[in-house]
């Protein structure tokens, strides 16, 4: 199958500043690797951006246009029977690649591979980052107006699924148990075992489903594979660990209708070394997207 990569930089959804660097960066990096489409929307320079942990809904009608002219993208390759692997930006740009899959597809399911649940809600979140909402916004859980651009029905919470979760307050913990949505943290990895994991992720996730997208945040590797993210954390994936998931992931290629990687930040990438785990896992992804469909 023939792929695209959609580049979304933005950070607005995030008071920190560089992951709107990201997507640029390692598309250069795969120039000669893929030969294939490229886009890649940024955000408007001119945007002057909130940082106020005091302001709830930060960037709100920046974040809103930027993801109406990313799922305008996303829905034009998938109409053209483009495999859209889209390269974040703060995790807030899933909002549009997953609900952009969701109105292709009728109707899939999410695999959302972060060591954060993104589950928070505009009363809930404290800090008012929106990347905070993107996987309640993408369920239509409390936070539909960050998914207003989206025709058509939200991602059921039910063929919802976290893998790698750790980072989760109280507050999203309510969110997440009221909602449904099926989250397997770092010790169950760790007692489980990954291909459980993963094996049980996609029979949820593809339950009476058209298929799966998935997200992919660099986050979910520990902080000391992960310092080129804006928010990195402590007892996180291993490299090893992470390429295992993918591994796993891309064994059911056929499965998957779209796929992100997010949260790449050049400017907190000490030795590039996030930097060349992007690379790898983006060029694993592009290798299995372009074998599908091909027997």
């Amino acid at each position: 199958m023939k792929t695209v990569l959609i580049g979304a930089g933005s950070d607005l959804g995030s008071h920190i500043d560089g992951a709107r660097l990201g997507p640029k960066r390692l598309i250069d990096d795969l120039a000669s690797f893929h030969q294939g489409k490229k886009i890649l929307l940024e955000q408007n320079s001119a945007i002057i951006k909130s940082r106020s942990l005091a302001d709830k809904r930060k960037n709100e009608v920046e974040v809103l246009k930027f993801n109406k002219a990313l799922y305008d993208t996303e829905l034009q390759y998938l109409n053209e029977g483009y495999f859209p692997i889209t390269i974040g930006g703060d995790h807030s740009i899933a909002i549009a690649s997953s609900l952009a899959s969701m109105k292709k597809n009728t109707n899939i399911g999410v695999i959302w591979i972060d060591i954060h649940s993104n589950y928070h809600t505009y009363q809930s979140t404290p800090t008012g980052n929106l990347y905070e909402l993107a996987l309640a916004s993408i369920n239509g859980y409390h936070c539909r107006e960050l998914s207003s651009f989206h025709e058509g029905e939200w991602i059921p919470s039910k063929n919802t699924v976290i893998v790698g979760a750790k980072s989760i307050d109280k507050k999203e913990r309510e969110n997440l148990k009221y909602s449904g949505v099926t989250v397997f943290t770092m010790d169950d990895i760790r007692t489980q075992g990954l291909e459980a994991v993963m094996e049980q992720a996609f029979l949820i996730a593809t339950e009476k489903t058209n298929g799966v997208h998935i997200s992919f945040d660099l986050g979910v590797f520990s902080s000391e594979f992960s310092l080129g993210v804006s928010i990195p954390e402590e007892d996180g994936l291993t490299e090893e660990e992470g390429i295992q998931i993918l591994d796993q992931v891309l064994m059911q290629i056929d499965k998957i209708t779209s796929f992100d990687l997010v949260e790449f930040n050049p400017m907190r990438d000490d030795g590039r070394k996030t930097e060349q785990i992007a690379v790898n896992i983006l060029a694993k992804t592009i290798m299995s997207a372009e074998k599908k469909d091909s027997i």
